[in-house]
């Protein structure tokens, strides 16, 4: 029976989270512990990669991480962002997290609807004489440079910033009891066979979101109980309500 999960995100900001509507409704114990934590790059490491960021007119943000350390580097390097630099966003949310940094004009900021860099794409067209520079992580693939090589639109992708294992301590280790953990990434997968013995692997099954999270789990050889999304659960906490129902 399951009594103890560990989320490997960080905790839900808003009391109305389900996760706490499961954690009543079932009687156990919820733990937000994040496997991973995403790390700026230097402004020396980033001065290797060649890229002067005043060379482009327009960003183009798939995430409120690459906002962060996108300002944050243009602070380190002395860099002032001119006021007719253009923002294209993934959704109206990362979007309006540029307020953070800059004043928000209509005029120059673009988003699209579905957090889908497919679903930008016609915008960005729209503004073809744009030079795109794209703040990416260490882990990516070359989905984004291929889909706008198609459109011919003038772009660099450059790493900004890097995804690294949020190690436990020995005391963690030591102590853990849970008898499920959730991943939402195969980073978060790596973590966990990199932190835990094959005993205390065994023990534990797992939920994953997103069919490379759930390839990497498979290839770990862990225990797979629960994916999403899926047509009849697409969110995770409608997975593990579900799982939980059966009395597992």
């Amino acid at each position: 029976m399951t009594k103890k999960i560990l989320i490997s995100q960080p905790k839900p900001a808003s009391e109305k989270s389900p996760y706490y509507d499961i954690a009543k409704e079932f009687d156990v114990e919820l733990v937000f512990r994040p496997f991973i934590k995403v790390e700026g790059l230097s402004a020396k490491d980033f001065r290797q990669q060649k890229i002067s960021i005043l060379n482009y007119t327009a960003i183009v943000f798939t995430s409120r991480h690459a906002i962060d350390n996108f300002f944050k580097l243009a602070k380190e390097m002395r860099v002032t962002i001119p006021e007719d630099m253009k923002y294209f966003c993934v959704t109206e949310t990362i979007a309006l997290y540029i307020q953070k940094y800059v004043q928000y004009r209509k005029r120059k900021v673009f988003f699209g609807s579905t957090g889908k860099i497919q679903d930008l794409v016609p915008t960005m067209v729209k503004h073809k004489a744009e030079k795109y520079l794209i703040p990416m992580s260490d882990v990516h693939d070359d989905t984004v440079k291929d889909l706008l090589d198609s459109k011919k639109l003038n772009h660099t992708e450059c790493v900004m910033y890097r995804t690294v294992s949020n190690d436990f301590t020995d005391e963690e280790v030591k102590a853990f009891d849970y008898n499920m953990a959730i991943f939402f990434s195969p980073s978060g997968i790596s973590a966990f066979t990199k932190n835990f013995s094959d005993d205390i692997k065994s023990k534990v099954v797992v939920g994953t979101f997103g069919p490379s999270t759930a390839k990497a789990a498979r290839e770990a050889g862990l225990s797979l109980a629960l994916e999403a999304p899926t047509p009849e659960y697409p969110s995770m906490t409608s997975a593990l309500k579900t799982y939980l129902k059966k009395g597992k």
